[in-house]
């Protein structure tokens, strides 16, 4: 039996970080009414209930109260002791004791969480409480979300009905190598397939619709559009992605998802030293290209949303050496790189809205990037080795469940010829077959800031929908500056403080100690979680608070 999510994120975070509490995971857990303080300010509150070991499940603005989950013990007491909390009353019981649950293994379950068949196991649809906002706003048909990645499956039932084929587009030409041939004479896919995967993952995670099938997206009732600027072999070169970015400005996106960096240099430097002159042109060209691209396309008003990468390095202070570039040919070495010279792009661009990944825990996963300098917002990434010490370490479920191909399935190995998953779909693929009335599709749970992002996305998206305007010059669409956009979600994140301390060690992970990130900044902005995670529920019930200044 698949164990179902609900350990709250604050309650394990201390765990994750200090450790020797493992016995509180099993803890009781109750419900809560917090009451803030006249004249006191929700997100210490908020920050209170986190202290407590509580995580927070909605409010009430007219009456100043907050839902809250937390442990039976010593909760009230705790919370209560802070300035900005009038007081707490428990609400219900939301588990049993593991040892009094008869007939489980240990395991803490809750009801399963939405409409959806495998909705239980999106956890990061409840960490930015999108499954509350639905109630409001699902999503408007008239916002168009584009996906800059390795394509969108259009056969997918999961996918299929939000893409609209007529816009979507394939700026690139596949390459055969070694005697292989392409799927199609021209070498250029039809622009509703993805050979990857990757690209479907980050769309089923923005808008899979709620059809009773599968999973359910953030915002599930907008407009995807495919923007394929990979190569089957996963490649993102400069020229597709300027022309994705400028062709998705033209015909009015409203978001455009980017969860990739533009290859091959990791780092894109002015004059590194260990570059030859071509190559330092050619970073400087990147840079120089890719921005102007943002910039058209800001000023067409995409709000625009990058992954901020998977190298556990601190944007801000890069390691001295990148080891990864060149990503192609494959040539790859040691290269001097410094934070005032080089670029992550589109992560570090201008315009740019960076995200760091999650966590179902809310702790920053081991592999993501982050820092002061770039970090604009977090969101459910994946952690796989979350919840060290406790059942739910390194399990699948610690990833972010979504769409994932047929076609790519099969030329992984991860089914055979009869739709069955073998053993490498499930111990590497982590693959998941689900089926209703005749039809089969396939998900998977994958980890990384490419998951975090279009959790940002989709939520920019639902933002729009409730609060965009009709777009005189596109019937039909709705359009909203994408500053006001991040207004919104600025104003509306979920504050999440550094951790204490603030070096986290993932070295008991078995993770070398270069992956130790130390967390700089404080409630309101800090490089783990930017301006906070992002929070769908708030963003379409309380956003207009954040558009009249």
């Amino acid at each position: 039996m698949r164990r179902r999510r609900l350990l709250p994120a604050a309650l394990v975070v201390p765990l994750l970080l200090a450790l020797g509490g493992v016995n509180a995971v099993a803890q009781p857990l109750s419900g809560y009414t917090v009451l803030v303080e006249t004249g006191a300010s929700r997100d210490a509150a908020k920050a209170a209930i986190r202290s407590a070991g509580g995580t927070v499940v909605k409010e009430n603005t007219a009456v100043g109260s907050i839902s809250a989950r937390g442990p039976q013990a010593g909760f009230i007491q705790q919370v209560t002791a802070s300035e900005a909390v009038f007081g707490a009353a428990r609400d219900f019981v939301l588990t049993e004791s593991p040892e009094a649950a008869a007939g489980t293994s240990g395991t803490p379950t809750i009801a399963s969480g939405g409409p959806e068949p495998l909705e239980e196991d999106q956890w990061g649809l409840r960490m930015v409480r999108a499954d509350l906002a639905r109630d409001k706003q699902l999503g408007d048909p008239r916002v168009y979300v584009g996906v800059m990645d390795t394509g969108i499956d259009g056969s997918h039932p999961d996918l299929g009905p939000r893409l609209n084929r007529a816009l979507s587009r394939n700026f690139t030409r596949d390459i055969p190598v070694d005697g292989d041939t392409c799927e199609v004479p021209s070498c250029v896919d039809p622009v509703d397939a993805d050979d990857d995967g990757h690209g479907s993952h980050v769309a089923g995670i923005i808008a899979a619709p709620l059809n009773g099938f599968g999973t359910a997206g953030v915002a599930p009732d907008v407009t995807l559009v495919n923007l394929r600027v990979a190569q089957d072999c996963g490649y993102f070169f400069l020229q597709p992605v300027l022309d994705g970015l400028t062709y998705g400005a033209d015909i009015g996106l409203d978001v455009i998802n980017m969860s990739f960096f533009v290859d091959p240099w990791r780092f894109n430097c002015a004059a590194s030293p260990d570059d030859s002159l071509d190559e330092q042109i050619e970073q400087r060209t990147i840079m120089a290209g890719f921005q102007r691209a943002l910039n058209y396309a800001h000023g067409k008003g995409v709000t625009l949303v990058s992954s901020m990468g998977n190298q556990h390095e601190d944007l801000g202070k890069p390691r001295p050496h990148d080891i990864l570039s060149p990503g192609y040919p494959g040539a790859t070495r040691p290269r001097a790189v410094d934070n005032a010279t080089c670029l992550k792009m589109p992560a570090e661009g201008e315009h740019v809205l960076g995200v760091t990944a999650l966590g179902p825990s809310q702790a920053k996963a081991d592999r993501s990037d982050y820092g002061v300098e770039r970090t604009d917002f977090a969101a459910p990434g994946g952690f796989f080795k979350d919840y060290f010490g406790t059942p739910w370490y390194e399990t699948q479920e610690n990833e972010v469940l979504s769409a994932y191909p047929r076609n790519a399935s099969r030329a992984k190995g991860y089914i055979d010829a009869n739709d069955n998953i073998t053993q490498k779909g499930r111990d590497e693929g982590h693959l998941v077959k689900h089926c209703k009335d005749g039809t089969c599709a396939f998900y998977a749970f994958i980890d990384g800031t490419s998951m975090a992002a279009p959790h940002v996305s989709a939520t920019a998206a639902l933002t729009i929908s409730q609060y965009g305007k009709p777009d005189p010059t596109r019937p039909g669409t709705l359009t909203m500056p994408p500053d006001k956009v991040e207004k919104v979600l600025r104003g509306t994140a979920d504050k999440v403080p550094c951790p204490t301390p603030r070096t986290v060690s993932y070295e008991h992970l078995g993770l070398p100690a270069e992956y130790n990130a130390t967390c700089e900044g404080d409630l309101d902005f800090n490089g783990f979680y930017g301006h906070g995670v992002v929070d769908a529920f708030a963003a379409v019930t309380r956003g207009a608070e954040h558009l009249t200044s």
